[in-house]
């Protein structure tokens, strides 16, 4: 289960490495795609239909999918694809036991947090304004805000967040930007942005907004001169 929308190269690397192990689509293996598009509000309704579907397992991305799953089945083996902290996102027990039905892999997301904002300002060493995409009916996505804060006052770094719901939300988010002098823009791994890279980034291009995120596939920051890794 995928929070944004095909074509999607997490699902493409996934059925190659899937392949190389033996697992031939359509002979030895089916897979059942559901995609949120990226809307939180379907994730719990898209768990119940494969939960309907009787899948041997079900794989997700971000933390609000898993625990839309994890709230429709207790039988059905789960795996994270990729979470921030899914023990205080409540959905382990532990790291290295984390219970019931539900395993996978984990971005530590303090830490990663904390080194991502370092390495913003030392790619861009006279930023201290950045701006920041906040989605408030994002449950998981509320303590890596505060962790964002708690790093960025070490980092000597001025964070603004700007709250977006919805697609059409994002060009007034990135005109307060543009009035608020923001000189980057720092992006969570979340349903939205995820689902909504391609705006977002053709936005802050626009800007001249250098853009530091965690999840595209070449993505590290961005300036007005490419991509710096």
């Amino acid at each position: 289960m995928r929070p944004g929308s095909p074509p999607d190269p997490y699902v493409d690397a996934f059925r190659q490495r899937l392949t190389e192990l033996g697992y031939v689509e359509r002979r030895s293996i089916a897979f059942e795609y559901r995609w949120a598009e990226g809307k939180p509000a379907r994730l719990r309704k898209l768990a119940a239909e494969l939960v309907q579907q009787k899948v041997d397992v079900i794989v997700t991305q971000e933390e609000e999918a898993a625990r839309a799953v994890k709230e429709a089945t207790s039988a059905i083996p789960i795996v994270m694809a990729t979470s921030g902290d899914p023990v205080r996102a409540g959905l382990v027990a532990s790291l290295a036991h984390p219970g019931g039905n539900i395993t996978g892999l984990s971005a530590v997301t303090p830490d990663v947090i904390r080194k991502q904002l370092q390495l913003l300002k030392e790619a861009l060493p006279g930023v201290s304004r950045v701006a920041m995409l906040s989605i408030p009916d994002n449950r998981a996505l509320a303590y890596s805000v505060r962790e964002a804060h708690s790093a960025a006052v070490a980092l000597g770094l001025t964070l603004q967040p700007r709250e977006v719901r919805a697609p059409d939300d994002l060009s007034l988010a990135f005109d307060e930007m543009t009035r608020n002098r923001a000189q980057a823009l720092f992006l969570f791994a979340d349903i939205f942005t995820i689902a909504n890279q391609r705006p977002i980034f053709a936005l802050a291009s626009r800007r001249r907004l250098p853009t530091m995120c965690s999840w595209h596939e070449t993505c590290c920051v961005r300036s007005e001169c490419g991509w710096l890794n």
